[in-house]
């Protein structure tokens, strides 16, 4: 089973963390400070380079001030019944 980092799922996760970052009004390299971890790691997430796993989702939406179920909900309502993985 190939993983894809193109996948509608992994589009609306970075879509939901975008959209999070910008409400909450900082950059990419001020979430970057809040996780202790390079701009680039945020720059990358962001670009579809890297995906994350659920720990991952849980840090990030913490720095956010994000509910991480919200973002899931944002990411299962792009997901089609039977979409591949």
């Amino acid at each position: 089973m190939t993983k894809s980092l193109r996948s509608e799922g992994h589009i609306a996760l970075i879509r939901a963390l975008v959209e999070a970052r910008k409400a909450k009004g900082i950059s990419q390299a001020e979430l970057a400070t809040l996780l202790k971890c390079h701009q680039s790691f945020v720059a990358r997430i962001e670009s579809g380079q890297r995906r994350i796993d659920v720990p991952e989702l849980v840090i990030l939406s913490r720095a956010l001030d994000a509910d991480a179920s919200v973002l899931l909900t944002k990411v299962s309502s792009a997901v089609p019944l039977g979409a591949r993985i």
